[in-house]
């Protein structure tokens, strides 16, 4: 059997747009992804859905994978000739061990490659609005691991050299240690008066900052309560945050989204939302399989309805696969909505543009499977894909739920509710707490009927189920906490 290749590639702090075009190309061919707790899991969406997800982070019922597993769990899929991605949080080479990986990749002679990442020292400064140099303030930028292997887990570190030659430094995953690393800056040279800044979660819209100075972010820290993943930055550079603080500033920053989803991919709604600064989760996560289509229905169709924008696409590659000239097609075509227009008009086709599921003997609806469900009495269904809940991430969706303090649940159509309950009752999720304190966003009469059905109280909805509506009504409506 042919060898695989590994990818050691870096996940970046957390945006998930933040990860290199190269990154990304390596997780959509990847057959196999060992992925740590600080790689985004959204990253995760962009694999095949045949790709096996193996977490190398700390699990409720075990402790974290030791790094001699991690390695030889490298070398046995690529032996085994797959494509393998090690994903991991920032970049691989910023405290990331890759080094013992290659090396363990090199002893059996499998072919990698080192894939570079944003690293979470530079990138959560940025978006705390703190550029880690500057002519007038700092022209040296260190980062640091604060912890080791050391007894009580105190980092030796060149301290004096730390306090007198370096304007700027990141320490990584430290907070534990913050009363001596502060110690020791100010012992070695460091004024107690230099600006200090603790970013947490750096990057995600959960991002929290406390800010300080050596003599008083202990102190700080502990009335906070603040805790780990966090970037603690040291420097005078930290003083250009009041004017140039960027993130913080976008509309919906500090929203923590539950967004129910009702396709397999990303939506284009989760984008904008996270465009706005926005922490989305889209749950649950859904595998689509392809159906053969009976061609025979759509030549003699009198009116066409497409009930989604993928139910163009796959109607239409299912025809061309099957041989069938879309020429010979003398249907005319109807759209459930605007987006499902463009999907025709990108095809070059017209249609015309209904807001209800007309029901007679001359239409032929297309869709998923939930298009069975729908009551049709006289008109034609035609099944083009099939949905399947991808039990995979469940535990992924576990996790980031547990981290997360989601205080907005949006429901985006009436469709979305039953598979979302479902989903969280196969994740032992319990819906009362979660709902708890949220804000409950319905998108149009017929959601906000289905989620009180559902036994979830309804806080609002737009004025209209349109995604500038529905931005609108949230930076107009904050929730709890924002």
């Amino acid at each position: 059997m042919e060898t695989g290749k590994v990818f050691l590639v870096g996940a970046g702090p957390g945006d998930v747009g933040l990860i290199t075009v190269k990154g990304m190309e390596a997780i959509k061919q990847a057959e196999v992804i060992l992925y740590d707790r600080l790689a985004n899991p959204k990253l995760l969406e962009f694999a095949s859905s045949e790709c096996e997800l193996i977490y190398c982070g700390k699990l409720p019922d075990r402790h974290i994978l030791r790094q001699e597993t991690i390695n030889d769990l490298l070398v046995q899929k690529a032996l085994a000739g797959k494509i393998v991605v090690r994903l991991k949080g920032g970049d691989p080479g910023v405290f990331g061990r890759v080094g013992e990986e290659a090396a363990a990749l090199a002893d059996y002679e499998i072919p990698f490659e080192m894939v570079p990442g944003i690293s979470s020292g530079i990138a959560a400064p940025l978006y705390a609005g703190i550029p880690v140099t500057h002519r007038e303030h700092a022209e040296s930028f260190a980062v640091v691991t604060a912890h080791d292997k050391s007894q009580d887990g105190k980092p030796l570190l060149d301290w004096e050299g730390l306090a007198r030659g370096v304007d700027t430094i990141a320490f990584y995953m430290g907070v534990g240690n913050l009363p001596f690393i502060c110690e020791n800056l100010v012992n070695y040279g460091k004024p107690a008066s230099t600006p200090v800044m603790l970013i947490q979660w750096g990057t995600f819209g959960r991002q929290k900052t406390l800010q300080g100075t050596l003599a008083d972010i202990a102190e700080k820290v502990l009335a906070a309560k603040f805790s780990n993943p966090a970037i603690i930055l040291v420097g005078e550079v930290i003083s250009l945050r009041e004017k140039i603080s960027w993130f913080e500033k976008k509309p919906l920053y500090g929203r923590q989204i539950l967004l129910a989803r009702t396709s397999a991919g990303p939506s284009d709604l989760a984008r904008s939302l996270q465009t706005q600064g926005a922490d989305v989760i889209e749950f649950p996560k859904w595998k689509k399989k392809i159906v053969k289509v009976d061609g025979t229905k759509v030549l003699t169709a009198a009116r066409i309805l497409f009930t989604s924008p993928e139910s163009v696409s796959e109607l239409f590659t299912a025809l061309f696969e099957q041989g069938i000239d879309i020429r010979k097609i003398t249907a005319d075509f109807l759209a459930l909505s605007s987006k499902t227009m463009n999907a025709l008009h990108e095809r070059g086709l017209l249609g015309e543009l209904t807001d209800g599921l007309p029901d007679d003997e001359e239409l032929l609806v297309v869709g998923d499977e939930r298009i069975l469900q729908k009551g049709f009495e006289k008109a034609s269904l035609l099944m083009v894909s099939k949905l399947e809940l991808d039990r995979q991430f469940l535990p992924i969706f576990q996790r980031m739920l547990a981290e997360a303090d989601v205080n907005t649940i949006i429901f985006p159509s009436s469709s979305a509710v039953e598979p979302f309950m479902e989903s969280l009752a196969a994740c032992q999720i319990d819906v009362s707490e979660l709902v708890e304190n949220c804000q409950i966003v319905s998108m149009g009469n017929k959601t906000l009927a289905a989620v009180e059905n559902a036994g979830i109280t309804t806080t609002g909805m737009p004025a209209t189920p349109t995604k500038a509506a529905l931005l609108q009504y949230l930076m107009e409506h904050p929730a709890r906490d924002v």
